[in-house]
């Protein structure tokens, strides 16, 4: 079989793959406990649910504007208007299936071959393999301090005459840490200053805790939305739990968004008309559903950083937001895809290596889930490693003994 070369330097997901196993591993009846996954136990809000059933019960479900459809695009326009302060035009909006989605047009919008784009460790899985798949080159800067908040210094080095964008993901995935607002003032002036784009991956932007909130990055400069070099990404998977629906947004300037929508006409074509309508009903929604997801995330993260804190060895930045934590857990093997597969053999729990979000040594944690399972899971991690956990646990209905400490 004959494979591309690009096709063939493009990693595997780690997160698709280590659910494909815990998959398999349940379906032989093994108590897996699955915290991995970036995906709350939530329901999709009922308006969400009326509005898109409300467009199959009329049975017209045919093809859309290839950028969205304009009651949507109404919708987003809003959400930007208020959360943002920035109003924006429908033809600074394009409709994608899924921020993901959204954020490879725009890559490939961007990127001839070489030019290369800045990622601050830790850093979204995601983010090199898409840009490798436009012929572009990540480079990556790694706090020197062993934070999860890069300087400005650090930054700046990283940036060559090569550079043609920042990827700035606050609150961050996989670390939960929402970089100060003066960095976030630095990078944005920083950037209109240099004439390189500042792309937001504004997906967790709402759901930050303990009363705290993210400033609109168009704050930060005086442009307009045409000249400004400030793009935004966003969509509704993490803010209401809607994973499944697929469907993210870009806010650019008009010429951007002309050539992302021819872009995203030659692959995906429009969007979901069904999908659509769902997002727009989550959107003009009741917003209650944001709040309790908010105070459910933070719940988990004050109960996964509690189980943490009694674990010998094991260090944990405090999450400010999202899903995650990233725990260090180099005092108990330094190679995090080898932990990582140990703890789901012994352990039968679920991680995400720390290697792919460039930062060895750690595993991503998601409290995206029950209590319960935040609390054993821990447990389980717990007693396969720290040899002053107790020797016997039950998993499941069996019985297992520690014999490897």
């Amino acid at each position: 079989m004959s494979i591309s070369q690009l096709a063939r330097s493009i990693a595997e997901s780690p997160t698709l793959s280590l659910n494909e196993q815990a998959r398999l591993l349940r379906e032989r009846g093994e108590a897996v406990i699955h915290l991995g996954i970036g995906e709350p136990k939530n329901k999709a809000p009922i308006a969400a649910i009326l509005s898109s059933a409300a467009k199959l019960t009329s049975g017209d479900i045919k093809y859309t504007p290839i950028d969205g459809i304009p009651s949507l695009k109404k919708a987003i326009i809003r959400y930007t208007e208020e959360n943002y302060d920035r109003v924006v035009a429908p033809e600074n909006v394009i409709v994608s299936g899924g921020a993901k989605q959204a954020l490879y047009n725009l890559l490939f919008t961007l990127l001839n071959p070489q030019d290369e784009v800045v990622l601050l460790a830790p850093y979204w899985v995601s983010y090199p393999e898409m840009i490798k798949m436009v012929y572009g080159i990540p480079v990556i800067v790694t706090p020197e301090d062993g934070r999860f908040v890069p300087r400005m210094e650090e930054i700046e080095r990283s940036v060559s005459s090569y550079t043609k964008a920042i990827i700035v993901n606050s609150p961050n995935n996989p670390s939960g840490v929402m970089y100060p607002e003066s960095l976030l003032s630095q990078i944005v002036d920083f950037c209109e200053q240099k004439g390189i784009y500042c792309i937001m991956d504004d997906i967790y932007h709402k759901l930050i805790f303990d009363g705290r909130t993210q400033s609109s990055p168009f704050r930060f400069t005086k442009k307009d939305t045409e000249s400004t070099k400030v793009i935004v990404i966003n969509g509704i998977s993490k803010l209401y739990g809607m994973t499944g629906f697929r469907i993210g947004w870009a806010i650019a300037p008009r010429a951007l968004v002309q050539v992302m929508t021819n872009v995203q006409a030659q692959t995906t074509s429009c969007t979901s008309l069904v999908l659509q309508a769902a997002a727009e009903g989550a959107l003009t929604g009741i917003q209650s559903h944001v709040d309790t997801l908010r105070l459910v995330l933070q719940n988990n993260r004050d109960v996964i950083l509690q189980e943490l804190n009694s674990f010998t060895g094991v260090t944990t930045v405090r999450p400010d937001g999202t899903y995650y934590c990233l725990p260090d857990f180099r005092a108990y093997n330094g190679n995090s895809v080898e932990l990582s597969q140990f703890l789901l053999k012994k352990a039968l729990v679920v991680t995400v290596p720390g290697r792919e979000f460039g930062m060895e040594g750690h595993l991503r944690l998601s409290y995206a889930t029950t209590v319960k399972d935040v609390k054993q899971g821990v447990e389980r991690i717990k007693w396969a490693l720290d040899p002053n956990a107790p020797q016997e646990i039950y998993i499941g209905d069996r019985k297992l003994v520690r014999d490897w400490l």
